[in-house]
């Protein structure tokens, strides 16, 4: 099981930018992708951004072009740096690890096939 502990959110202006940080641990052979995926109250979780580890991305329509996931193989880390913030950006954020699966699981459009979760951070964006 892949641990993941994420931090660096907060609370920004409409137009401002943040940048999440997620260090994960227990990494297995078949740990293929990481995901940043978030959760808005009322809303269903839904993906952000993912990378697989040889650095193929997807993106949510709604934040192409404004956020970026990028990853530290040597640290075991993956950020997201999100800019140009909307107050509908506001949500708690996650980050999660694919293992095992097809290539293409690793994608925003498939938020079950992620099992490993961390404990989110809150991102609080205000007009």
């Amino acid at each position: 099981q892949v641990q993941l502990v994420e931090s660096g959110g907060g609370s920004v202006q409409a137009g401002g930018s943040l940048r999440l940080s997620c260090a994960a641990s227990g990494y297995t052979t078949s740990t293929s992708c990481l995901g940043w995926f978030r959760q808005a109250p009322g809303k269903e979780r839904e993906g952000v951004a993912t990378i697989t580890r040889n650095g193929g991305t997807t993106y949510a329509d709604s934040v192409q072009g404004r956020f970026t996931i990028s990853q530290d193989g040597a640290k075991n880390t993956v950020s997201l740096e999100m800019n140009s913030l909307k107050p509908e950006d506001t949500a708690m954020y996650y980050c999660a690890a694919l293992s095992g699966g097809f290539p293409s699981w690793c994608s925003v459009r498939y938020v079950a096939s992620f099992a490993d979760w961390g404990r989110g951070t809150q991102v609080t964006v205000s007009s």
